[in-house]
């Protein structure tokens, strides 16, 4: 009787630790970006040559652990077909993503910055009854009418609104979204299920080819101009692994817990980002607005959850597609993620 109790203790320890891993590589990467863009220490104001950084870094090390090291495995079924129709949209997607999305903190604090990431569903909802994976009803009417007031009511109590941020940071929602609706073709049109190691495989070199173009015309000459390649090797490389390191705590996490559990750890990472940021950035000034008005787009999140995971538990809908934070977000270095 008390080995198997003595078991479910263990396996328990172990899953709330992993949430926590979760949890912390995924706020504190949002904060190490923040501080690396906006830091005049570090020098390196520079989003699409972070987000850069981070996707060829993420490609090499996807490729010594799957074909060299061989300590994960890549899913098969991928083509070449498959392959230009899907995987290079969401590797642009995803490349528009997490660019935009890491400018933002140049011109808007972390929080304001999290708190419009609240409006995601609705552009996911949008995106997805135009494409025809979504139907309007007046259930999901009502919730993204909830989500849209609470961002509304949130940007009202911002103090320091820059709009510059506020497109950019759109900008990354419509990006992110788009990415998901090609997520969502590439599973139940395609029939193509892959796992986040194997997903990081084949976008991040897409992603990283994606950005070098913008970056060799929009940042590269003013980096040469500014004679500011004598950055920190040590910060940026810490900072790609970290990037990298929360992917992995993703894959961990939907390993031993359900598409609940990290959706649910993802509401509680998104006010811990809110919340510490005021503490730690000088920019952020909360207001009890701005908390009123996230805390009701965060109700709205959670009840398009709700609804998002019971309708792929009924009998008629296919197995759980890959949750959202796949590729978090960057996040993921934008850590949507």
């Amino acid at each position: 009787m008390a080995d198997p109790q003595r078991k479910w203790v263990s396996e328990d320890v172990v899953t709330c630790s992993y949430l926590l891993l979760y949890i912390a590589l995924s706020s504190g990467q949002i904060f190490f970006n923040k501080w690396v863009l906006s830091s005049k220490d570090i020098n390196f104001p520079y989003p699409l040559g972070l987000t850069l950084l981070h996707m060829v870094f993420s490609s090499i090390l996807c490729f010594v652990l799957t074909k060299v090291l061989k300590i994960m495995k890549v899913e098969e079924g991928m083509t070449l077909d498959i392959y230009m129709s899907s995987v290079i949209p969401i590797g642009a997607m995803f490349a528009m993503t997490l660019w935009l999305g890491n400018t933002a903190y140049l011109y808007i604090s972390v929080s304001f910055a999290q708190m419009l990431k609240a409006i995601m569903p609705v552009a996911v909802f949008i995106l997805g009854v135009a494409a025809g994976l979504e139907v309007m009803s007046c259930r999901m009417l009502l919730i993204m009418s909830v989500i849209s007031f609470g961002v509304l009511v949130a940007s009202y109590g911002e103090i320091n609104i820059n709009w510059v941020g506020v497109v950019y940071q759109m900008g990354g929602v419509v990006g992110e979204a788009l990415r998901l609706i090609f997520m969502e073709i590439l599973v139940k049109r395609k029939g193509l299920k892959l796992n986040p190691i194997s997903v990081m495989y084949y976008v991040s070199p897409c992603s990283a080819l994606c950005l070098l173009i913008p970056w060799i015309f929009l940042e590269k000459p003013k980096m040469d101009e500014q004679r500011t390649w004598s950055f920190h090797p040590l910060i940026l490389t810490l900072n790609s692994l970290c990037t990298f390191a929360l992917n992995l705590s993703v894959f961990l996490v939907i390993q031993h817990t359900s598409a609940l559990t990290i959706r649910v750890a993802g509401v509680v990472k998104d006010w811990v980002v809110v919340l510490l940021s005021a503490l730690l950035f000088a920019d952020t000034k909360l207001t009890l607005i701005n908390l009123f008005g996230y805390a009701i787009a965060i109700a709205g999140v959670a009840a398009y959850n709700n609804h998002k995971l019971k309708k792929a538990a009924s009998p008629e809908s296919s197995d759980e597609s890959q949750p959202t934070q796949s590729i978090p977000l960057i996040p993921s270095t934008n850590s949507n993620n």
